[in-house]
């Protein structure tokens, strides 16, 4: 039996279920059952549960019958007494009135291996503190909330069974509260329903008004905190407001429908976890699990399709203005474009190449009904060009966009995925750029997150891998779902092309704060910063080292190198790119401070590959090769700034260094401002 089946069997068979159960290769032991009763004016008897290294405490209880939880960490307060409960349309609510009917704690602990990832084995272990409460005033309506406590941090949610009264439901607010014990340093950015396409911000908590997640916050004394979901699945997303009138508190705020409703259906429910990740470090957020261990194990039987991968793209040329996205002298989706990039993926040992633009509808973009998601522009001929590259070992990887035409897609969407299937295609990115159609949905209401769901589980049936674009943020979906790689939703590089651009911190806040829900398409290494021929007034705020940086830093296992393919032909510095792969065995932060450095080394079998990248301010960095195996000698490819380079005046500037190295060395790094350094390091005399 799943753990997740155990906990949708009715309440009195839970209780009475095995004290040991195997689950998933993992074991689940039931500790101890409290058979607590309390009045619901009663504030004593609070129920507690640690993380397995007993840093992390929380602490359950009901005040006057309403119930709060804190956390505490290594004995000092993080989060004080914070509510729980819903209000719902036309029923009464679950706020207060209750009693504790039963609790139970357990542990569970188990290894496990995933599809693709950061690292190739992943620990789960927890200890998790299950409360059912009773309503009496209510006539006894149940409410499960659920904590499973990591030594990183923990994950809560609320579980309703089905029962008489609560059949069907709208839930109108969510009241869950996170009631913080210090103004704490915050990056957020705001609580945009339709888009994470912002630039971040950094205030006092006390000054931030409603924010998405996940928002990564600094305590005075140095401790680091992201708040997030998990599992989010037919819920809308959860962004957060200041309570009015109680400073330091933020509550959840769920994305309505249209008729203000926040979430539809029938019980029994399990909401999304809110999560709450927990370091000693900025870097050990970036090194935590947490968020995938919070979802179900993969559900797809067959994952040979699912291969991560690098990929280039006809795309960055229509955001300079070289190519349009439509048919004309300067369409950039024709045949002999795409077989000119198909030669070059094959030459460079690049396994993808995304086309975007193919297919008619482009010129009536925004309108209803605008694309066809089987018919090709006549200078497009998608059988050829898909047997060309297979011809030259390159995967194409399919392009929807749908413009927010949500019911033109649906209606289309066996149609279009046959037509993938049948020529071949594996790989689909997925748009949503503009308002959703019918008008009043959000792009992160339960209504999209429902239809992002739907095409996920579809594309599993046809053995595609999907990489979507404004999208719902990741919650870990993709431990269940691995053919999910990668999504946007991050103010990317192509905001460098018509737009005032991204900063040169911008991606030293990501790696910190949006990476942490999950794998991000950023599409970065841009080689050629100024592109002066197309957009003169337009730029990339970074050196090209940096660049090289980024793929290593900002990860998505399908990794694109967005640049002109042009910019890359001949260019030495291209070598790292041709040299990197994209899947890991293992990740460390070796040192970062959020919104100004960050160094990441990732393994793959006995090679390693690290990206080092700071704000606009040049930096001198020492990093210890400590995490190299003792014994062995390396060869280190360097990829830095040259000495006179700086992302403002001299953004190409870089040089190649190359040299031995072992598990002593201690390099030291310099980065230019709104630079980087980017080092393959493998064992050495390995490819003589």
């Amino acid at each position: 039996m799943s753990f997740g089946r155990f906990y949708r069997l009715p309440m009195q068979m839970k209780s009475d279920y095995f004290k040991r159960v195997l689950i998933a290769g993992g074991l689940f032991v039931i500790m101890s059952g409290f058979g607590v009763s309390r009045t619901a004016g009663d504030s004593a008897g609070a129920l507690r549960v640690t993380s397995p290294d007993g840093s992390v405490e929380v602490v359950f209880s009901l005040r006057r019958g309403a119930p709060h939880y804190r956390i505490d960490y290594k004995g000092r307060p993080l989060i004080l007494p914070s509510a729980l409960g819903f209000t719902f349309r036309n029923k009464a609510p679950l706020l207060d009135g209750f009693l504790i009917g039963s609790a139970e704690t357990g542990s569970y602990d188990e290894t496990w291996h995933p599809v693709w990832g950061q690292r190739s084995e992943i620990c789960n272990k927890y200890n998790e503190l299950r409360i059912v409460l009773s309503q009496e005033k209510s006539g006894g309506r149940e409410m499960a909330v659920v904590f499973r406590v990591y030594d990183d941090g923990l994950g809560f949610r609320y579980e309703i069974p089905r029962q008489r009264g609560i059949e069907d439901f709208e839930i109108m607010s969510e009241k869950t509260q996170f009631a913080f014990a210090g103004d704490h340093s915050v990056w957020y950015i705001p609580a945009d329903l339709d888009s994470y396409e912002h630039l971040y911000r950094h205030a006092p908590l006390s000054k931030v008004k409603a924010v998405a997640t996940p928002v990564t916050m600094e305590t005075e004394d140095g401790l680091h905190i992201s708040v997030h979901e998990a599992a989010l699945t037919d819920y809308p997303e959860m962004t957060l407001s200041a309570v009015w009138g109680r400073d330091l508190v933020l509550e959840s705020n769920l994305a309505p429908w249209p008729d203000g409703v926040r979430v539809k259906g029938k019980t029994p429910l399990s909401t999304p976890w809110r999560t709450v990740q927990i370091a000693e470090s900025a870097g050990a957020l970036i090194e935590s699990s947490l968020i995938l261990n919070l979802n179900e194990p993969c559900v797809i039987e067959d994952t040979s399709f699912i291969k991560p991968m690098k990929y280039i793209g006809i795309w960055w040329g229509m955001h300079i203005g070289k190519y349009s996205f439509h048919i004309g002298p300067n369409h950039g989706a024709t045949t002999e474009n795409a077989k000119r990039y198909i030669d070059f993926a094959s030459d460079h040992g690049i396994k993808g190449l995304l086309i975007e633009g193919w297919n008619t509808g482009w010129d009536r973009w925004g309108q209803k009904d605008a694309y066809s998601y089987t018919e090709s522009y006549r200078d497009f001929d998608l059988e050829e060009v898909t047997r060309y590259a297979r011809e030259k070992g390159v995967a194409i990887i399919g392009h929807h966009e749908t413009g927010g035409d949500v019911p033109s897609y649906e209606e289309q969407l066996d149609a279009a995925f046959d037509l993938y299937k049948r020529v071949g295609i594996t790989a689909i990115k997925t748009g949503y750029a503009g308002r959703i159609f019918p008008r009043g949905h959000y792009h992160h209401g339960q209504h999209m997150v429902r239809h992002y769901r739907m095409v996920v589980e579809k594309a599993a049936e046809y053995g595609f891998m999907l990489d979507v674009h404004e999208p719902i943020k990741p919650t870990g979906i993709s431990r269940t779902y691995p053919n999910m790689m990668t999504r946007e939703g991050v103010r990317g590089t192509e905001y460098n092309a018509w737009s005032e651009g991204n900063p040169p911190d911008h991606e030293t806040i990501l790696a910190f704060t949006r990476m942490l829900a999950g794998p991000l398409d950023y599409t970065p290494v841009i080689f050629d910063c100024l592109f002066d021929e197309y957009r003169p007034e337009n730029r990339v705020r970074t050196t090209l080292a940096k660049q090289l940086a980024l793929f290593i830093v900002l990860y998505s296992p399908i990794q694109m190198a967005a640049d002109l393919i042009e910019n890359y032909e001949g260019h030495p510095a291209f070598k790292f790119i041709e040299d990197a792969p994209v899947d890991w065995d293992d990740t460390m932060v070796l040192n970062g401070k959020i919104g100004d450095y960050v160094t990441i080394v990732r393994r793959s079998g006995g090679s390693y590959y690290v990206g080092s990248i700071t704000d606009e301010k040049a930096r001198e960095l020492d990093v210890e090769l400590s995490f190299l195996e003792t014994g062995v000698e390396y060869a280190a490819k360097i990829y830095a700034d040259a000495p006179d380079a700086d992302w403002e005046m001299n953004p190409h500037a870089y040089e190649i260094q190359e040299v031995l190295v072992d598990s002593d060395t201690v390099l030291k790094m310099k980065l230019a401002p709104g630079g980087g350094q980017a080092i393959s390091i493998v064992p050495a005399g390995a490819g003589e």
